[in-house]
């Protein structure tokens, strides 16, 4: 089988509803699709989601990567040469985590269209369900509340709630949602390198009685050592997200022990291949694993999905970031019900209608 054509669109898609972190309010998002045809009628499709901070990537650095770089690796060669590709693409775009997630993806979608399996069979086929969380950005208390409410009347049972800009604020939060909607929901926390080290004390301290799941990214992503002195002081365990870029980042927190948890995103790391290999290291050591995202189309939901479902100690996800896009031309690749995730039966990432 070799690839005969490569196409891409730029997916320009605003929010339905913006949102506020740490460092940024978010109001619209770029997708760059890729599509990936071969001689023998299969066809793979890839996403890329570009953003500065988390990425380093512009769109247009996706699409000049795709049109210099992208097309004369791909054009004329086997599919199924995925670790290959990845190494190159790593020499030549090192910067451009989404361009490899997007190339990986396309190529282990054809893969999984040529085995006649849905995606995360073929990596494993641990599960085929799983929670995600639902997030709510930085608002004032009394829309924190409504939105929560919202979502719990929706079905979802796991409530992310973002902070670090507002201390005091972020812990009223905290104890007011547990307060009003009771023990039965599950409350994650990321401060999204918002917090000081003393900050993050205080946070956990007053908030104990409402009994978080996860305290994540707490401190800045340059500061290893205060991840890891939270980590060794609190009983809340302590997530990894900014802070782990590479497969490096990921050795260094673990080895360490500077960390309780890794949140692996596609996007930021560059790919399904790469997340396996941070993945194992998470693995190795005794560390638990979260499959996050950032503001991308269902089809790159659905890849993260995919790879949630395929491994034993992969036991959260927060995939959500496809929720509030208006116009994403991409449906019916999983089902979301009641907070939980499926795949489809379709093979690849599922059935696409374009």
């Amino acid at each position: 089988m070799k690839i005969t054509n490569i196409e891409y669109f730029r997916l320009d898609m605003a929010l339905a509803i913006p949102y506020t972190i740490a460092y940024e309010t978010v109001s619209k998002t770029t997708n760059i699709i890729l599509r990936i045809d071969t001689d023998k009628g299969i066809t793979g499709w890839g996403c890329s989601a570009p953003d500065l901070e988390v990425t380093n990537e512009s769109p247009e650095d996706v699409i000049s990567n795709i049109e210099n770089i992208v097309i004369r690796l791909l054009k004329n060669q086997s599919p199924f040469q995925i670790a290959h590709f990845t190494h190159i693409l790593k020499q030549l775009c090192p910067r451009a985590s989404s361009t490899r997630a997007m190339v990986d993806m396309a190529l282990f979608d054809l893969m999984a269209r040529k085995a006649k399996l849905p995606l995360y069979q073929l990596l494993g086929g641990y599960k085929d369900r799983i929670a995600t969380s639902i997030t709510i950005g930085i608002l004032s208390v009394k829309d924190t509340l409504d939105q929560a409410g919202y979502y719990l009347k929706q079905g979802f049972t796991i409530i992310k709630l973002k902070g670090g800009l507002n201390l005091a604020e972020d812990i009223e939060k905290i104890l007011k949602i547990r307060e009003k909607y009771g023990n039965d929901i599950v409350l994650r926390f990321d401060a999204n390198q918002g917090y000081s080290y003393a900050d993050a004390i205080e946070f956990v301290e007053k908030t104990k009685s409402a009994k978080i799941e996860i305290l994540e990214q707490p401190t800045k992503q340059t500061k290893d050592d205060l991840l890891g002195k939270l980590t060794q002081n609190i009983d809340l365990p302590v997530m990894a997200d900014e802070s782990i870029r590479t497969l490096k980042d990921a050795f260094r927190l673990a080895s360490n022990d500077l960390i309780d948890m890794v949140n692996i995103k596609l996007m930021k790391v560059g790919g399904i291949l790469e997340s396996q290999h941070i993945n194992a290291v998470a693995k190795a050591a005794g560390l638990e694993t979260m499959v996050g995202c950032i503001d991308e189309c269902a089809l790159g939901i659905s890849a993260g999905l995919h790879f949630a479902l395929s491994r034993p100690n992969i036991e959260f996800a927060d995939l959500d970031g496809h929720l509030d896009l208006i116009d994403d031309p991409f449906s019916d690749l999983f089902f979301l019900k009641k907070g939980v995730l499926y795949p489809t039966h379709d093979y690849g990432l599922g059935k696409i209608n374009l």
